[in-house]
């Protein structure tokens, strides 16, 4: 059924965005990337996913916190690749610190990242699929969307933000063809936790390793980390036939976080 889709997925030079990119691209689709990174890596990144996959992979630099640069992003997919069947909003930014502390700077650009570029992109893409009579968005949001979480002001309200939007969207699409669901991973190591070790630390009072046991997996039951390849395929399975009526959902993926 995605054989020849065409997926945008922000935020998809490492990590979870990685991870669902080449999922995607090893169930038929064709890619337009996104993200930062190293030009050269980028490029291989790119050709190992047409060559491996035989599909069409492009890229875009755009900084999703900038509503021009992602129109041009979208208009590069039409002219590209024909257009965006599949959108996954998954380009996050973090920052730790007490609110009294908190640089209105980093509250600006996280909720520009993390919350409006997910509504700027919809807002694009949405009518090129509405025309066709099917799409998929899924805006990987996260558990901090349910539960707050100390010095995480930002990132906890544009998460939960996202669910919000992921809500709306669905409801007015809802007979169009078109469905929009948010999935919510626990923690899962990627260079965004793996960044903010240091910086929650420091602002709790304890060692690295006191995050990693303690702040991170003690929240988790399972004591695991979720993988970012268990959060691809749910996000797969969210565009195949099985899902045609799932819209609107909240996909729960914490390893019991929020069971307690």
């Amino acid at each position: 059924m995605l054989q020849d889709k065409v997926a945008l997925v922000t935020g998809s030079t490492s990590g979870i965005g990685l991870a669902v990119a080449e999922a995607f691209a090893a169930s038929g689709c064709h890619l337009m990337l996104n993200g930062f990174g190293d030009s050269d890596d980028i490029e291989k990144l790119r050709q190992r996913l047409a060559s491996t996959y035989a599909i069409k992979v492009c890229y875009s630099a755009a900084d999703v916190s900038s509503p021009d640069e992602i129109a041009g992003m979208l208009h590069d997919a039409q002219e590209q690749l024909g257009g965006i069947d599949i959108l996954v909003n998954n380009a996050g930014v973090q920052h730790v610190a007490p609110v009294t502390e908190f640089p209105q700077a980093q509250w600006d650009r996280i909720i520009a990242i993390n919350l409006s570029s997910a509504f700027h992109t919809i807002q694009g893409a949405l009518p090129g699929m509405l025309k066709k009579g099917w799409g998929r968005i899924i805006n990987v949001a996260s558990i901090h969307g349910f539960v707050a979480s100390p010095y995480k002001s930002a990132y906890v309200a544009a998460k939960h933000g996202v669910l919000g939007l992921t809500k709306t969207v669905a409801l007015e699409v809802a007979k169009s063809g078109v469905t929009c669901n948010a999935i919510c991973p626990g923690y899962v190591m990627t260079p965004l936790v793996q960044n903010q070790l240091a910086d929650t630390a420091r602002a709790r009072g304890i060692t690295e390793q006191q995050v990693m046991d303690e702040v991170l997996l003690g929240t988790q039951p399972t004591g695991r980390f979720t993988d970012a390849t268990d959060i691809a395929a749910m996000a797969v399975f969210l565009c195949g036939p099985a899902s045609g009526n799932v819209t609107g959902s909240v996909q729960v993926m914490d390893g019991g976080y929020s069971a307690g």
